[in-house]
């Protein structure tokens, strides 16, 4: 089954039918079409704007009969679909919550729930027809990697903090587990029939797997694994399945590996079983999902299997992955024809008649030695080596994070996963881990074209296709664009001031619209005509979608006059669960067109008819208010727009300020970056075109303060500190001495940028660095 990249989860409900998804931003839904042999064909339910990291099926209720196929990746948004439903379907619901890339999903049918977990360091769990948060499981200290649904009433979490947590249904952490040594990547629940009496299994990135009882004991350890694994499964037989980045599937029977199945790939990503008949799919980073069978009459054909063994056995192994090996002592092909191995998965290096070396794995149900590649003196063997710290590497490549600093050097062998490369960079560097799929895109972008045995002497030249990064192979992390569309260089001379408006546009413009006709169509059918649009208004709307995707503006006219009022109805007398689409719309038309901020709302500006809605009020719905605030800042890429904002200035202070005290104590990470960003576009305009009035500017900058060194008290978001500091740094420049004396004396900035100096974010070079800038600006 070849996918266009790699394959990164996969599930398995029955033997007819499996799904995988793919960084190509897809889910496929595999059909088996015809037996014996098994042939597949599929279909793309699902096409997202980002790379899909996660799955989980949902078995058929009486609304659903055909199940639920649950997907969630960069986007931060988690689908619900029916997998008979195509692309252009809408879907059966959108979960909207997480602050992050979500990285791993779970079902649990018995309860009604599915439960999610994220990079933004919590896991959520919704409930099946609610479609909203239900509960968010806090206290992670890093990315959420693994969840698991272990029962109706219980909830199980893996942590990057190598913490393995419990909690019940309703949030309550029931105890903690600290015997993993490194990062917990994947869950699994055992049988009641292990034979070891443990209730669930974990896997981390040291390559081992435990086992534990639900009350948190230890009960055994599984060695065998030689890399990260990044996947769990139970089989029928109450075997537990798992793979990772040894590019190696194991079977283990009690606590002994009975059958490893090694695949021609770097990684492994994700394994599923199929309940009923105990067939597995795997999906790796070779671009392929394979299913494997104990079945004769499910075997594919004799071609197949003899293709896939090729593949396996001509795969390249660096020497890197097996550590330096003494070609004199080796054995030579003699020794796997009288020697057997002690067990499964056993490697065993051979030296050939030609004085290469070639592993070989011992297979102990066939009792036979398996070849499963050569060993190579290094990933681009043919070629030019670069050294680094005593290693030879394919690539080292200059990573500049800040200026007049040396860069930072990352090393990359061809045999690498780019992503396991990344983390131990920014690991060793102690960089945000915001910037692993920057670093990893870089390393992908910079090696396409190179493969196992070219010569490497392309590590000094240009990859094929455009660079984006420039042709000096250094990389720069603050000017890839992220998923916050975070436009703040990071890698110049000076950040402060602060001159140019910025914004928050990044959008699926053809999901919102999807989703906003689904939406519509639900009032139409309960006949809630009050709210719902007509057919013609609908199409109105929907067609400015198609002109703004299109264009990226939009020119005044009576359409999108209709349009924005239209838009306003939505966000302001519909349901609060379902503004959602209005609202960003509203934001991203805000910054397309100056109608937006001079058209008439019902007798109402745009800034009062959205407050006076109640988006700010409790109980506050988090993404409503956060794309309220999101559109407020956009208005600043209109002349018309920024009028509008510095005229309603102390209006929209107040209700920013009551949507932060009212979002409770922990508000979402997206809430804070988009008030963060709205504050450091009234800073750029109080110390631009605001300076006209020096009384208005200094009144507006010591508010503006306030607010800031409020915010910097309470907020702990990387990407929020830096924008709240860019925000009183450039105020604090530019500004009279009030403003820097008010910020020294009565907010006692320096005490404030030390406690931030102190703590993990401090170590960020491009918060360092602006601390700096912001210290210098203050008065002695």
């Amino acid at each position: 089954m070849p996918l266009t990249v790699l394959v990164r989860a996969v599930a398995f409900p029955n033997p007819k039918a499996l799904f995988s998804a793919s960084r190509d931003a897809t889910v496929r839904f595999w059909k088996l079409t015809s037996s014996p042999p098994p042939t597949y064909d599929y279909t793309i339910p699902s096409h997202g704007s980002a790379f899909i990291n996660a799955l989980a099926y949902y078995p058929p209720t009486p609304e659903f009969p055909d199940g639920l196929v649950f997907s969630g990746g960069q986007d931060t948004i988690i689908e619900a679909k029916q997998p008979g439903k195509v692309v252009s379907d809408n879907a059966d619901a959108m979960l909207l919550g997480h602050a992050h890339t979500i990285c791993a999903l779970d079902v649990c049918p018995e309860g009604g729930w599915v439960v999610s977990g994220s990079w933004d360091s919590t896991a959520r769990l919704w409930r099946i027809g609610k479609w909203e948060c239900d509960v968010v499981f806090e206290d992670h200290q890093g990315s959420v990697w693994a969840v698991l649904a272990y029962d109706k009433d219980t909830i199980i979490t893996g942590c990057a903090d190598n913490i393995i947590r419990i909690f019940n249904a309703s949030g309550a952490l029931l105890r903690s587990i600290k015997d993993s040594r490194d990062v917990v990547r994947a869950l699994c629940k055992l049988p009641p029939s292990h034979p070891t009496g443990a209730h669930f299994a974990s896997a981390s990135n040291d390559g081992i797997i435990r086992l534990f009882t639900i009350q948190g004991q230890l009960v055994s350890e599984l060695h065998g694994h030689e890399s990260f694994i990044y996947s769990l499964a139970v089989l029928p037989s109450g075997e537990l399945v798992s793979s990772g980045e040894d590019r190696t599937v194991r079977v283990w029977n009690g606590t002994q590996c009975v059958q490893t199945i090694t695949h021609p790939a770097i990684s492994v990503w994700s394994v599923a079983v199929c309940q009923n008949n105990g067939d597995i799919v795997t999906g790796a980073s070779d671009r392929v999902a394979r299913v494997f069978t104990r079945s004769p009459e499910r075997q594919a054909t004799p071609e197949v299997i003899q293709q896939f063994e090729t593949s396996v056995r001509e795969s390249a192994i660096p020497e890197q992955q097996v550590g330096k090996i003494n070609k004199e002592k080796l054995p030579g092909p003699e020794f796997l024809r009288q020697k057997s191995g002690t067990k499964d998965g056993q490697v065993q290096m051979i030296r050939e008649a030609d004085g290469s070396v070639t592993a070989h794995t011992w297979a102990a149900a066939s009792r036979e030695w398996v070849a499963v590649g050569t060993v190579v003196d290094s990933a681009a063997s043919s070629g030019r080596k670069t050294e680094y710290l005593g290693q030879d590497y394919d690539y080292v490549f200059d990573v500049d994070v800040e200026d007049g600093k040396p860069p930072l050097k990352l090393p990359y062998n061809l045999s690498q996963n780019p992503y396991e490369a990344a983390t131990k960079f920014i690991q060793d560097n102690e960089l945000p881990i915001s910037y692993l799929d920057q670093v990893a895109q870089f390393i992908v972008q910079n090696t396409q074209g190179a493969t196992l045995g070219q010569s490497s002497q392309g590590a000094a030249a240009a990859p094929t296709g455009s660079d984006p990064w420039g042709t000096d192979k250094r990389y720069r992390p603050g000017d890839a664009s992220a998923a916050e569309s975070a436009p703040i260089p990071e890698s110049r001379p000076k950040v402060l001031p602060q001159t140019s408006y910025l914004s928050i546009k990044t959008a699926n413009l053809k999901l919102i619209a999807r989703k906003l006709q689904e939406l519509n169509g639900q009032f139409v059918s309960s006949e809630s005509k009050d709210v719902s649009l007509s057919p013609s208004e609908i199409e109105t709307v929907v067609s400015l979608c198609s002109d703004l995707e299109a264009s990226g503006a939009l020119k005044d006219s009576p359409s999108v006059k209709t349009g924005l009022v239209l838009l306003f109805k939505i966000a302001t007398t519909w349901p609060a669960a379902n503004r959602l689409p209005g609202l960003d719309l509203l934001r991203l038309f805000a910054a397309a067109t100056p109608l937006v901020a001079t058209a008439d709302y019902n007798g109402q500006d745009l800034i009062s008819g959205i407050q006076a809605s109640g988006v700010f009020d409790p109980p506050v719905n988090v993404n409503n208010a956060m794309l309220s605030i999101r559109m407020l800042a956009n208005l600043f890429e209109t002349p018309a727009g920024r009028e509008l904002a510095v005229d309603r200035f102390d209006q929209v202070l107040a209700a920013v300020k009551t949507c932060l005290v009212n979002s409770g104590s922990s508000p979402n990470r997206n809430l804070t970056i988009a008030v963060a960003t709205l504050y450091i576009n009234l800073a750029v305009y109080s110390t631009s075109e605001g300076r006209s009035s020096t009384l208005e500017s200094g009144k507006r900058g010591l508010a503006l303060v306030e607010e800031l060194m409020g915010l910097l008290m309470k907020e702990k978001d990387s990407e929020a500190v830096y924008r709240t500091l860019v925000a009183l740094g450039t105020l604090v420049k530019e500004l009279d001495s009030e403003v820097k004396a008010a910020a020294v004396e009565v907010y006692d900035a320096r005490s404030a940028l030390r406690k931030i100096s102190g703590s993990g974010l401090g170590k960020e070079p491009r918060i360092k660095g602006i601390i700096a800038e912001i210290e210098d600006c203050l008065p002695a």
